[in-house]
């Protein structure tokens, strides 16, 4: 029976016990098989990698026996075979017990290909009882090598000697020696359960037996760009015979992900722009206005662009759906402001999503102080016309709670801010006309798309996301390529510039030389905040119940090599005992009492606390201009955005920002060049693009994927802007006329393929 990509793996000639492993690695039809490429590809003769694998990573090695020999065990009766294979870039030694009859054959000079996890002893990479494959060397007859495997396969199972385990069973047929003959060999990512040599049978059997699939692009389309077909595509990344064969079928492959992406959007784009929504036009003279004329200053230039983007939007019919990017400082907040109290002036009322309890305070006291008597409707002292503020957080007290909630579905509110809590389904509107998500990558999909249900059945709010995380070009367009994006770089005239120093906290005269600026800032009459990546309170050395204590510690690697870094609660005792002694010190974490969180921050923005120790709280929308300077310790442990973010709470008021990047990182590490970075430009989307750089594109992928595996194995969004354009180009033409892709079933096969279902869902609900 022929197959095709949407046959089960169960259809197909592949052994049974292969297929429970396939699935395994969440492979389960034959188009999700054959889009599981291979990582790199070995030619003969040529050594298997130019890098020293990292500890705990599963590679496979090709090489050649250096030495084998039988050594005897130190601490219990018995011998264990340890080989060398050299595979012309490094050594690997493999240690295999209970291995009498595999020493007959792994001797040295023979080729074998190894599977195992690494390990590093004394700087020597070393694979223990990894499994392995004989290989035909030059002249060595396919078929005898293969007779070789079915021998050494027939003699396991025999009785362990000494109590210790057993062989790997060694799983090679002649196709997968055949594997290792070719003249470039293919090697997939691979487990300790499936070997790459058996994902290439599976692999190869599936190719036979498939149907070639109609390709998405025309004729046309393809010359145009130079392309093979999709099928041809398909077979060269498995089987190639040359590399140039390998490159045309990456070439094609990329612009296929890059168009499945783009046509999901594309249609997002024409779905959305379907919806109905109610139009806010201007309102002369309404909350808008007043508050412009309020303001002692004057609106930047990419404000007043931003805002009349966010207008034309609100003045027609279906709904806004914009991301706004600001850099850190540049008014978003002012922005997003008085957008709302544009819809609020038509009637309609506003929520501001926020990702934590201190930023959605902070939002409310910032809006609170924006809007004075503006803000006070129906109460003593409020302008006319005017609206009330709410908020809802989880920690609220229950009276509060329940006039916000009141406030909120009769309307009284034209503007609710809260955290998770407004998604609760006890959070009615009378008429929600636009929702605000700040800081939107801290929030699922799932959670934003309540919110945005909220509105009335007939019509969708407004939807504006806010982030000061620049995102780059090819990162909008991929990830956020359904909404249209506004972008202010431009700071408010008097932002004060911030200096970025990196501090070696190996040096102790540069680390005592900090908290001297920092008693300097505060005989100045100003404020510091002192960053750091734990609290502090955390249990160590757990026990495991109903174990025999053993005096070892069951904490994670991770756990452990956390405790290298200072906590917030050891930075604070060691300054009130020592170099800030004389000062009022406080410390705010997302452990503390909610209440307790607000009273600290409202003593650091009153100036009632000189020195803030906190984690990254503080990280986003906390706004105290008298703020100057900020000691990030352990730097090197956040990435270049997050420092990015951080920084900007200095440097907010009339004095020059200071930001000190204390850290344990080697001169030479990559961890060095991130906070060299960051000293050098305070250029937030130039350091997005070294971000993507040092991180590459997986975590930004990961938004694609709404947890599952990512099909996205060659696009690249540092390096594809133009391939990604083009995509782009391409599927809005084909969507503007065949919306549900009628027309084009080989492209709509080719969009549930490259994303699949639960990727495709998070589509259609971001």
């Amino acid at each position: 029976m022929m197959l095709t990509t949407a046959s089960p793996l169960t259809d197909s000639s592949i052994d049974p016990k292969l297929i429970t492993k396939l699935a395994g690695l969440e492979l389960t039809t034959v188009g999700e098989l054959l889009r599981y490429v291979p990582r790199r590809y070995i030619r003969r003769g040529q050594v298997s990698a130019t890098e020293r694998p990292e500890p705990d990573e599963w590679i496979t090695v090709i090489g050649r026996v250096e030495k084998s020999q039988m050594i005897a065990m130190k601490r219990r009766y018995g011998k264990f075979l340890k080989i060398v294979v050299n595979d012309g870039q490094n050594r690997y030694e493999a240690s295999f017990f209970n291995a009498k009859y595999i020493q007959r054959v792994l001797v040295s000079g023979v080729r074998v290909a190894l599977a195992g996890k690494v390990k590093y002893f004394n700087n020597q990479i070393q694979l223990s009882h990894p499994d392995w494959l004989v290989l035909p060397d030059d002249g060595m007859d396919v078929h005898g090598t293969s007779m070789m495997a079915e021998l050494l396969a027939d003699e396991r199972g025999g009785p362990a000697d000494d109590g210790a385990d057993g062989p790997e069973a060694l799983t090679g047929t002649a196709d997968d020696v055949e594997h290792f003959s070719r003249a470039i060999i293919p090697m997939y990512p691979a487990t300790r359960d499936v070997q790459t040599w058996e994902i290439w049978r599976a692999v190869r059997q599936v190719v036979a037996d498939t149907v070639p699939a109609a390709d998405p692009l025309t004729g046309e389309q393809r010359s145009a760009r130079g392309f093979i077909t999709s099928d041809e595509a398909i077979r060269h990344i498995h089987l190639p015979d040359t590399m140039d064969q390998v490159e045309q079928a990456r070439d094609r492959l990329k612009f296929d992900e890059a168009l499945a992406v783009q046509t999901a959007l594309a249609q997002r784009r024409a779905d959305l722009g379907a919806e109905v929504a109610i139009g806010c036009p201007h309102v002369p003279g309404g909350l808008e206005d007043q508050l412009a004329e309020r303001l002692p200053f004057e609106l930047t230039g990419g404000q007043k662009t931003v805002l009349s983007e966010i207008g034309d939007d609100l003045a027609v019919d279906h709904p806004m759906n914009r991301l706004l990017q600001g850099e850190v400082g540049s008014g978003k907040t002012l922005v997003s402001l008085l957008a709302m109290l544009r819809v609020v002036d038509n009637g309609h009322q506003c929520a501001i999503l926020a990702p934590t309890e201190v930023l959605a305070a902070q939002h409310y006291r910032t809006v609170m102080t924006m809007l004075g008597d503006l803000a006070r409707g129906g109460e003593l002292g409020g302008a006319d016309g005017a609206t009330r503020v709410g908020l809802l957080t989880g920690s609220l007290g229950t009276a509060a709670k329940r006039q916000t909630l009141l406030d909120a579905v009769t309307g009284d509110s034209g503007i609710v801010i809260g955290t998770h809590a407004l998604l609760q389904g006890n959070v009615e509107f009378f008429d929600l006309g636009m929702v605000v998500v700040d800081e939107q990558h801290r929030f699922g999909v799932e959670q934003r798309d309540v919110l945005r249900g909220k509105g009335r059945e007939d019509r969708r709010p407004h939807f504006l996301v806010m982030t000061a995380t620049p995102i780059p070009r090819t990162v909008a367009m991929t990830t956020f390529g359904d909404l249209d994006t506004s972008v202010m770089t431009e700071l408010p005239r008097g932002r004060q510039p911030i200096k970025t120093t990196v501090v070696p906290m190996s040096k102790p005269a540069w680390v005592d030389r900090v908290w001297e600026r920092a008693n300097e800032e505060i005989d100045a009459g100003r404020q510091v905040y002192v960053v750091c990546t734990r609290i502090g309170d955390e249990e160590s050395n757990k026990k495991t119940p109903g174990k025999k204590a053993t005096g070892k510690s069951t904490r994670t690697k991770a756990e452990e090599k956390e405790d290298d870094t200072v906590s917030v609660l050891q930075q604070a005792q060691m300054l009130e005992t020592g170099p800030l002694a004389a000062r009022r010190i406080a410390v705010l974490h997302g452990r503390m009492h909610p209440d307790d969180k607000n009273d600290v921050m409202d003593a650091f923005t009153r100036g009632d606390v000189d020195v803030l120790v906190a984690t990254t709280v503080i990280e986003v929308g906390v706004d105290v201009p008298n703020a100057t300077t900020m000691a990030i310790v352990n730097a090197e442990r956040f990435g270049v955005s997050q420092l990015h973010q951080l920084r900007g709470r200095v440097g907010r008021g009339r004095h020059a920002g200071l930001c000190l990047l204390m850290t344990a990182a080697h001169d030479l590490s990559a961890s060095m060049e991130r906070l060299k970075a960051v000293e050098a430009s305070n250029d937030g989307f130039e350091l997005a693009m070294v971000d993507l750089q040092q991180r590459r594109e997986g975590d930004i992928l990961g938004a694609l994927q709404s947890g599952g595996k990512s099909s996205l194995s060659f696009l690249s969004l540092i390096d594809d802007v133009d391939v990604i354009a083009d995509a782009r180009d391409l599927s809005e033409s084909i969507v503007d006329g065949d919306r549900d892709l009628t027309d084009h079933p080989a492209l709509a096969d080719l969009v549930r393929a490259v994303l699949l279902p639960s990727r495709a869902e998070y589509l259609e609900k971001s």
